[in-house]
């Protein structure tokens, strides 16, 4: 009787599904091949070592400086300086490379007066000091004629953009000789510039 009344008890509890767990498994599927190798892959490209770490800093930051000279060559926004980007940048170095400027021809007249100052001649070195007053006053008017303009130009171009600084980035381009301006120019002299600038 008693062994009929177990017997009926165990009947009665409900089943309990078992699983095969191995003792001691991982408790998470076998990765295949290709995952096994894309995961090397990964721990191969993260420096362990303090050497290996300024080694990829290295070379990141050679990456960084090889598409930064990149970019002063062709313009490229992306990896330019932080004074260099954005659209007013862009266009006050357009502005500025696509006219002729007396500016340019500063340091061949500062050279000719010079060796006109040294060369013994009283006459020559009168010449050398009238080259080297007129170079001046020519640089000064055609900065203040360069500034005059330019503001025109931004006020209708970027009514809503601070325009600090953007003077004094348009003087020292135009201080330049144009083959030696970086970011390179882009433009001609003469040529017309585009409406807009994104």
């Amino acid at each position: 009787m008693k062994a009929a009344r177990v017997f009926r008890r165990t009947n009665s509890e409900p089943e309990t599904p078992t699983t095969d767990v191995k003792a001691g498994g991982k408790g998470r599927p076998t990765p295949t091949r290709k995952e096994a190798e894309a995961a090397a892959r990964a721990r191969a490209k993260v420096p362990r070592t303090r050497k290996e770490q300024a080694a990829a800093q290295r070379a990141s930051r050679g990456d960084t400086s090889r598409k930064m000279r990149q970019a002063m060559k062709t313009g490229d926004e992306k990896y330019l300086p932080a004074r260099d980007r954005g659209p007013v940048r862009r266009f006050i170095r357009d502005f500025v490379d696509s006219r002729f400027s007396f500016i340019e021809l500063m340091v061949p007249l500062l050279i000719v007066s010079m060796v006109l100052g040294y060369s013994g001649s009283r006459t020559m070195v009168q010449l050398g000091n009238t080259v080297l007053f007129t170079t001046l006053l020519v640089i000064v008017f055609d900065i203040v004629m360069l500034r005059m303009r330019l503001r025109r130009e931004l006020a209708r171009r970027f009514p809503d953009e601070p325009t600090k600084g953007t003077t004094l980035y348009a003087a020292m381009r135009s201080l330049q000789m144009k083959f030696l301006r970086l970011p390179k120019a882009q433009v001609k002299i003469g040529e017309k510039l585009p409406e807009t600038y994104r």
